[in-house]
């Protein structure tokens, strides 16, 4: 799997991006709350379900539906809340 590696600004190791989660949708399991900390997604990826902790500049409650705009290494994600445009003509996954 290709990804690029992340300085751990703690001091640690790298951990590599997962460039595959990038772009994908999921819903919240657990809310996030901004800069006070990650929740938890359910991403759609690889032909399944998996989940990651979930990091967002604003806080999302569960069940929100998300994209995944960064991965910050290993399990780890940036999202924003998401409404998928084709619901509004019925043609959504959701």
């Amino acid at each position: 799997m290709e990804g690029r590696f992340h300085g751990d600004k703690g001091g640690g190791r790298a951990m590599e991006q997962d460039d595959a989660v990038i772009g994908c949708t999921g819903e919240v399991l657990v809310g996030t709350r901004g800069s006070g900390g990650p929740g938890e997604v359910l991403v759609r990826v690889r032909g399944g379900s998996e989940t990651f902790l979930a990091w967002s500049e604003e806080p999302l409650p569960r069940g929100a539906r998300v994209l995944v705009v960064e991965s910050r290494g290993t399990r780890q994600v940036d999202v924003i809340a998401w409404a998928d445009p084709l619901d509004e003509l019925g043609l959504g996954s959701g």
